[in-house]
Order: structure tokens, then sequence, then C-alpha cells
């Protein structure tokens, strides 16, 4: 079986990051990890190539290769996604797709042709769908009917299908599951809330794959909480610290994590043992009655901002979500969102507007309220809100606007940022002997170039830029490349919030303009009904 992987198209969102990725000579962020998780579960006779669309197109030999088209993606993809499923039937292909999209929304999927939905994680569903293949089936959906898979059995992702320049960023993955209960979150949804972990040594296997193929520098650790089970954690940390150790700090780690690390200093101390940089929070928002209303409990047990300051002076930089849009929300809630990114020094604030995604606790209330107004929420950053919420929509949507607006204004982001990096700076962080240290190339020395033109000359920022990167030399010598990377972000920024701000107002003008067809439309009836 030739078997072609395709993984879709992102739109331009938060995470894109165009700008930033080219002044570093790679195509996109991040690869797929399910589809070369998918690759290494298929049966090793199977020939396979993979096709990441965010590096580059398929080739008409590719499509004329295959035999099967496998796709993977995630609600983000689904423009691309459903487009590819069409071009792949047209061309008279079987097509079989699963991921978290298939899975929340398969109906879609298969009305425009795909062959096969193989839902649910692939370790249980993948078997399924290679028996149906050997008995000459043309079609079928696969489930796992509630079960979930043991990932101390799943294999090496095959990271070498990848064309590995092509990306700033490794990922891997420890765990899966979150034991929260977030009423907007379908990750509960899609894989419980009882975190499953790998083994240390398999996940240590799994790095050492990749130290083998070459990679260098930064690594994201996909979980969705990766501090779910602390207690396994920690015994992975204890194991990963000497082979870091051996291998001269090959890799920096990113992930995701519960506001509640700050509670554990012994894990945060032990992270930072490891080389984790940076962590993503779900901090969503500093009013505690949204936090209560949606059961984010986890978020009101600490000072959120004592949580965030107490991660960030053990050496670990904060990036973190924030929500608008919740319901019994209060005015200003845009407002308060950007007064606690402002005082907790977090550089990268991922906003968005509430989406009610397909089969969360969420999702299901508001149908039953019969609020929803798009069942199927994307999470784009570019999207409005996809139900009636409980205070005029309008002012949400301005309050988002300005809100994104302030937060990425290009002085206020770069004094963030050097606050950031100051107090890290300021960490007596454990000694590590770095071997082969990557040296700078001439597209490393180019971006740095291009980011003092544009932030020290061209741009507002001019007058902090050049006090700020002198600073960063002479108290944090060592985080002055990563704090310049993070300057490098505002070049996606910049355009990034204008998109926001045109694409939400255009949303809210054709919102508007249906609300006042919909009146007309009522009032016409109410007017025949009288005359009859």
């Amino acid at each position: 079986m030739k078997a072609l992987l395709i993984y879709p198209r992102f739109q331009d969102s938060f995470w894109s990051l165009e700008k930033t990725i080219a002044l570093v000579g790679r195509k996109t962020f991040i690869p797929p990890l399910g589809l070369l998780t998918v690759a290494a579960i298929l049966p090793r006779e199977w020939e396979m190539k993979l096709v990441d669309r965010n590096v580059r197109e398929v080739t008409e030999t590719e499509w004329n290769w295959a035999d099967i088209v496998i796709f993977s993606g995630m609600i983000v993809h689904k423009p691309d996604l459903l487009s590819l499923i069409r071009e792949a039937k047209q061309r008279g292909k079987s097509v079989a797709v699963g991921g978290p999209y298939a899975t929340s929304l398969s109906h879609e999927c298969q009305e425009v042709g795909a062959d096969y939905l193989i839902l649910d994680e692939g370790e249980i569903t993948l078997p399924l769908f290679v028996e149906a293949i050997e008995r000459g089936e043309t079609s079928g959906t696969f489930r796992s009917n509630g079960e979930k898979p043991d990932v101390t059995l799943t294999p090496i992702p095959r990271y070498d299908l990848l064309e590995l320049d092509a990306y700033t960023t490794m990922s891997i993955q420890f765990s899966r599951g979150c034991p929260f209960q977030c009423e907007f979150c379908d990750i509960i949804v899609l894989y419980g809330r009882k975190p499953r972990t790998k083994t240390p040594q398999q996940l240590i296997a799994e790095l050492e794959y990749l130290y083998d193929l070459g990679w260098r520098g930064a690594v994201f650790m996909v979980d969705d909480n990766f501090i779910g089970n602390k207690r396994n954690v920690k015994l992975l940390l204890k194991e990963l610290q000497p082979w870091m150790v051996e291998k001269g700090f090959p890799f920096s780690f990113t992930t995701e994590a519960s506001v509640d690390l700050a509670q554990d200093q012994e894990l945060m101390d032990m992270m930072v043992a490891c080389n984790f940089g940076s962590v993503f929070l779900g901090i969503e928002t500093p009013d505690e009655d949204s936090l209560k209303v949606t059961k984010k409990f986890q978020n009101t047990r600490d000072t959120l901002s004592d949580s965030v300051d107490r991660i960030l002076h053990s050496g670990i930089r904060v990036l973190a979500g924030f929500i608008i849009g919740f319901d019994g929300e209060k005015s200003g809630a845009g407002d308060r969102i950007v007064r606690f990114v402002e005082k907790t020094n977090i550089s990268l604030a991922f906003f968005s507007m509430l989406q009610a995604l397909p089969n969360t606790a969420l999702w299901e209330r508001l149908e039953k309220e019969g609020r929803l107004i798009n069942d199927s929420g994307n999470g784009n950053q570019t999207t409005l809100i996809n139900f009636v919420p409980t205070r005029p929509v309008e002012d949400i949507a301005r309050e988002y606007v300005e809100s994104f607006w302030k937060l990425y204004d290009p002085v206020k982001f770069l004094d963030r940022t050097y606050r950031c990096y100051r107090i890290l700076g300021s960490v007596n962080y454990p000694k590590k002997e770095k071997k082969g240290k990557k040296k700078l190339d001439w597209i490393m020395v180019r971006a740095i170039l291009v980011i003092c033109w544009h932030q020290g000359i061209l741009y507002e920022t001019r007058w902090k830029f050049w006090p700020y990167l002198f600073d960063m030399i002479r108290y944090n010598p060592g985080g002055v490349i990563s704090y310049l990377t993070i300057c490098a972000y505002l070049e996606h920024f910049l355009d990034y919030r204008q998109k926001v701000k045109k694409q939400i107002e255009t949303q809210l003008a054709d919102f508007k303009a249906l609300q006042q067809q919909q009146k007309r439309e009522i009032e016409a009836s109410q007017k025949e009904a009288i005359a009859s």
C-alpha cells in the first residue's frame, strides 16, 4: 500500500508567525506530530510519504503515486482539509481522515467524500482501519467506543519523514488528557480527564531519535497539561536531566501547563534543570467570577498574578492564553486582561473571543439554551463569537479589538519583553555545559540585523530598543538571543493585529445587518398576521 499523508495548511493566526519564521529561513513553526505517529502505527510494509502543506504543495508525482491519501487536522484546518478531501476524491483516490476535527465533526468530512473515518485515538482505531483495508472494504468508520489507549505502547513518531530544516521547533508528547473540567475545553472530550503518560525511557528514546537525526534547538512538549500527572512528570524529569547533561543540552523545551505549576517549587526547579525555558498557561481571564462560571476552578485557588510571578522568578518565561466573552462577564474585561498582562510581564499573550467548540460542556449547554449561532467554532482569533452572549456582541467585539491592539502596541510589547528578560537574568540557573554550541550563521545574523533595523530605526520602539539591548548584553548575556527572538515576534503581530481588527469589524457589520434583516422579517410577519 502506498500511503500519502497530507497535513492541511493553517489559516493565518496568532501562532502562524509567517514573517518571524521567514526571518530565520524556515517555512513553518511545528511539524504534524499526529501524522508522524500515524505513520509509525501503520504497517511497516506500507510505503509512506508525508507532505506538510505549511511547508510545500503536493506534487503531481505524489498524487499519482498514492494508493490512499490520509489526512489529519484540527478544527483550525477545516477550510484547507475539506478542500483537500474534495481534490483527492476528484483524482479518484481513496481517502482516510482522522484527528481532532474529524473526531468532533466527522459528518463534515463524510459529506465531502471521505471514505474512511479513523476517529478517536489512532493506537486503537488505526489497526481496525488496516484490517478493513486487508478485507477489501472500501469505506468504514472506526471508533474506540470510549476505550483509551495505553500510550506506553505508542511507537516512536516517524520524524525521518520530515523535512527537518523547514521547522523552527520540533514536537514531542509525554501525556494525553487533563484532570480539570473547564467548560469550554475540548481536550477532556477528546482525551479524557485521566492523564496517561509515556515512560521516561520511552520519551528519552524519542528525543534520542531526534538527536540522531541531527535536530538541535527548540522542542515543544505538546501535552495540553504537562503536569496533569505530577508524579510521573517528576519521574521523567529525574531521568531526563542526566541525559540532557550527557548530550550537552541539545534541546530547549516549551510546554503547556496549568497554573498550579506555581505551587510546586521542586517541579519548577526540575524543569529548569532540564532546560525548560518557557511554559504556556491557560489563564483565560483575571475575573474570578468568569473563571467560576466556566469551571476553571484551579485558577481561583491562588492569586493569578502571584502564580505567574513565582514561575517567572523560578526561571521559566510565561506565555498565556486569554479569552473574552464568558457568561456574566462585566464591562471592561478587555482592559482588565491588558492590565494583567502588563503587570505580570507576559510578553506573548494569546487572546481570542470565546468559541463554543463541538461536544464540549459549553457547546452542549448553549445548544440546550438555544444560544448557538454556529456549532463548529474554529477558535481562530479573527472569528466572531459563535453564540449569543450575556452582554452585547458589539461590546465584546469592540473590547476585544481594542485590547488586542493595545497588547501588541510595539512599545508596550517591547517594554514587557524587556522586563521579563531582566527578571530571567536575575535567576541563579543551574550550570549547563553545552556541547557543540550552535554558532551564529549568516541567516541568524541577517535576522538580527533586520530586527535592529526595524525596531531600532524604523519603528517607534527606536528610542527604547537600543538601551534595552545594551542592558540585556550587560545583565542577561545568556538570554540575548532568546530576547531578540521574542522581539522578532513583533514582525508578525504588527500585521496580524491589523487583520484581527479588519476581519472582526467586517463580521460584526455582517452580524448587525443579519439582525436588522431578521427584525424586518419579524415585523413584516407580524403586520401580515394583523392584516389577516
